[in-house]
């Protein structure tokens, strides 16, 4: 599995971390959710210089200029509903990508024990094409791959590009063993701690209460 971790290179994906996870700044939902946006953005970009092109012939006012276009199918995939902003940010740029959603959340036993539960998945073919799969807080990579797997019922995309903001350290060691092994993962920081509720610290929080408020359990 190949890693490439934003926060090795400073840039602008650094100072919207900070205002991620920062607790007064992360009050302002629509901020909250904009900077995940830009982060989805980011990452399309420099997914894209790893996709395949064709060399096309435009016609300006003036002449025709040899142009280069994506040949690669793409499918955005998120993970509901913390998935939602990254997933935007992602179509900005694939403006002409397929879009497939999964519904893949926590169930708790107990206060600290939960297994993940998949409900709902809507999605087009992605037999031979590129799949983007979004998940804010890759915390134990459970829910990644059970999204991933029900995505399976739909194709064998031809390539894997694994999307999120914060990866715990755990996670990625999950993730090396449970997909194929030329996948890529982009992410914005790598954290190296889970707490007893699998939350990831110093993380943000709960990514999905934080871009949509509150739920009632």
């Amino acid at each position: 599995m190949k890693i490439i971790n934003f926060a090795e290179h400073p840039s602008l994906v650094s100072t919207f971390m900070r205002e991620l996870r920062d607790v007064d700044i992360q009050k302002d939902m629509m901020r909250f959710r904009r900077n995940i946006e830009r982060i989805g953005e980011v990452a399309a970009y420099e997914i894209s210089k790893e996709l395949h092109y064709e060399e096309t012939e435009t016609r300006t006012c003036l002449g025709v200029a040899k142009t280069q276009i994506l040949s690669d199918r793409i499918v955005v995939g998120s993970i509901l509903r913390a998935g939602l902003p990254l997933h935007q940010g992602l179509a900005n740029a694939f403006d002409g990508a397929g879009n497939a959603f999964v519904s893949a959340y926590r169930e708790y036993d107990n206060e600290t024990d939960f297994h993940v539960k998949v409900e709902y998945l809507a999605s087009p073919r992605i037999e031979g094409k590129v799949l983007i799969l979004a998940d804010p807080m890759l915390a134990t990579g459970a829910s990644m791959e059970l999204a991933y797997h029900a995505l399976l019922g739909k194709g064998t995309p031809k390539e894997l590009h694994l999307v999120s903001v914060i990866a715990s350290r755990q996670a990625i060691e999950y993730v090396r063993t449970h997909f194929p092994a030329d996948t890529t993962l982009w992410v914005a920081a790598i954290d190296d701690t889970l707490n007893e509720h699998k939350y990831i610290v110093p993380g943000l929080g709960d990514a999905g209460d934080l871009a949509f408020g509150t739920k009632d359990d």
